[in-house]
């Protein structure tokens, strides 16, 4: 099917690099729809010649039509179906990857939320606290404050860097807020959380 499309593609397009590509390319395969060239490895350098969008276009127009549905084109380093294989591997790789960075990310936004409500929440109960100089109204913060931080903690499970950092400035922002030293408050949400 290639070896009938390429004539037409040659007719409606310029250019050494081009032509050159189109010459050194061949058909590895139809997969899912996608039309598969390779280059040899050696000539790897004129992908970018196939991969220009005008070119890709005419290529995936003139092979859907000899072909009767629709391709796309995939430009590939190697002629063989090993080569598209070891392509196809990378790409789900690849994928796996990015999905992986995803959820991390997704999981960072989450903690990172969850934690900036904590600390919100602090500033709230300390500016709604009356007579802030008493230490039995501080002791009152101090409680509530470690059951919020260690439900937080509870609630968010994942221990990356990032989360610790947070995790850390709410204990110091209860340690500011109560007068107390934030190695006891720590002391106190990691006992809560079953920590220690």
């Amino acid at each position: 099917m290639w070896s009938k499309v390429l004539p037409e593609v040659r007719q409606s397009v310029t250019g050494v690099g081009v032509w050159a590509a189109l010459n050194t390319c061949r058909a590895v395969t139809v997969e899912d729809d996608t039309l598969v060239l390779g280059l040899p490895h050696e000539e790897s350098e004129l992908a970018g010649h196939l991969r220009m969008p005008h070119l890709t276009r005419l290529i995936e127009a003139k092979f859907s039509a000899a072909w009767g549905s629709s391709v796309k084109l995939r430009v590939i380093e190697g002629i063989t179906l090993q080569d598209w294989d070891n392509v196809k591997r990378r790409d789900a790789e690849a994928r796996r990857l990015q999905e992986l960075a995803l959820q991390k990310s997704r999981a960072e936004a989450a903690s990172k939320a969850t934690w900036e409500g904590v600390y919100e929440a602090l500033g709230r109960r300390y500016a709604q606290m009356g007579n802030r100089s008493l230490p039995q109204n501080r002791a009152r913060l101090l409680v509530e404050g470690v059951k919020l931080i260690a439900d937080a903690r509870k609630s968010i499970g994942v221990s990356d860097e990032l989360n610790e950092r947070n995790f850390a400035r709410c204990m110091e922002r209860l340690a500011q807020h109560t007068d107390t030293p934030s190695a006891l408050i720590a002391l106190e949400v990691l006992r809560a959380v079953g920590e220690l």
